[in-house]
């Protein structure tokens, strides 16, 4: 993997708050602290992204032809939910 080097501005306070972690957080540098935070980040945002592109893949999809009441469509969200609980 290519690395690439970055040059970041910080507060004095943050730069601080770097140096405790890596005195108290098992840190090499704060290179080895900043490519954590971004991992941290990439898996918070993950579960964001996967929601947002089925949110959008159902808007493209268009209006349904078939007019369903809230319940109804709750019904059929548990029963699907219930069947896969099952198979597993």
């Amino acid at each position: 993997m290519a690395t690439i080097r970055k040059s970041l501005t910080i507060t004095e306070a943050q730069e601080q708050w770097i140096k405790l972690q890596i005195k108290t957080g098992g840190f090499t540098n704060d290179s080895e602290y900043m490519r954590h935070l971004i991992r941290l980040d990439e898996e918070r945002n993950k579960e964001f992204l996967i929601t947002k592109a089925a949110i959008q893949e159902g808007y493209d999809s268009g209006v349904s032809p078939r007019v369903r009441t809230v319940d109804e469509i709750m019904d059929a969200a548990i029963k699907r939910r219930t069947a896969k609980a099952k198979r597993k």
